[in-house]
């Protein structure tokens, strides 16, 4: 048995410890314990704050910067408005066109983002939260607004809500998925979004549960896993095809507008199901 005497041990502050008895150690095992006693208390790391704009932080990278930003924050007010102005009773149609000019911004924020090389982490998230308050919170509200007193309360916020929650899945599995540089995994919050925007501005002349009915599918869209081709790709039809909307608008806007977004809705699971067939 060995008696060691434990003196003064400095941690943070000086603590006086009584003698104590540790049997079957060494002269060498004493010295560890020893000096365990007496080494400091390491301090938690300061932590560290992480730029917002990546890279080189000269001011004309700033200026551009902060363009895009103020891209992003546009959209996000222009959504506020809607909202408020569908809460206050206003005409829906200007809730709506403020929708479309938040869709406006939206794309030019990426494209501005993309050209200026000023694309950042801290942008992709500002956009997300942007895209949600206009096209996941904004929209469904519009519509409620256009489509009150017509149908019964309970079926339109059941509705509504369902956009609002889809557009947050959809925007949050965006942020986490791998890109494809071809197609859209569900339909995109900004293409739902200017399809409840334009139904608001045409006047639909359909019965309002049609409508409803039309708004939970384009929700049930958002969150599916068939692929929608991105917009360009749309460009890239033969002219005959984009040719054959303008005409049908000049002869009835609201069927022309109807049959373009069924036939959209239609060309995912057809998209997906060809693929399928090319991977069996």
């Amino acid at each position: 048995m060995l008696l060691v005497p434990v003196g003064r041990l400095r941690r943070r502050h000086t603590v006086e410890t009584p003698n104590v008895v540790l049997p079957g150690l060494d002269a060498s095992e004493l010295r560890e314990i020893e000096e365990a006693a007496v080494r400091p208390t390491e301090e938690p790391a300061t932590p560290t704050t992480i730029p917002l704009l990546p890279g080189a932080r000269t001011v004309d990278r700033r200026i551009k910067f902060a363009l895009v930003q103020a891209c992003t924050l546009s959209s996000l007010l222009l959504g506020m408005t809607a909202i408020f102005l569908a809460v206050t009773g206003s005409d829906p149609r200007l809730g709506a066109l403020c929708l479309l000019a938040c869709i406006t911004f939206d794309g030019l924020d990426g494209g501005l983002a993309r050209k200026f090389g000023v694309a950042s982490p801290f942008g992709v998230q500002m956009d997300s939260l942007g895209d949600m308050t206009s096209f996941g919170i904004a929209a469904p509200v519009v519509i409620y607004s256009a489509l009150s007193g017509r149908v019964a309360t309970p079926v339109l916020v059941a509705a509504c809500a369902m956009v609002a929650a889809c557009a947050a899945i959809r925007l949050a599995r965006f942020n986490v998925s791998p890109k494809d540089g071809r197609f859209f995994c569900g339909v995109p919050t900004t293409m739902a979004a200017t399809v409840l925007a334009l139904s608001v501005l045409i006047g639909l002349s359909l019965p309002p549960t049609v409508v409803v009915a039309g708004v939970v599918l384009l929700a049930v869209a958002m969150v599916s896993s068939f692929p929608y081709a991105k917009l360009a790709k749309v460009f890239r039809l033969p002219p005959w095809l984009l040719i054959l909307p303008v005409l049908g608008v000049l002869a009835n806007a609201q069927v022309t507008f109807g049959l373009v977004v069924l036939a959209y809705l239609i060309s995912g699971p057809i998209l997906w199901a060809r693929q399928r067939r090319i991977a069996a």
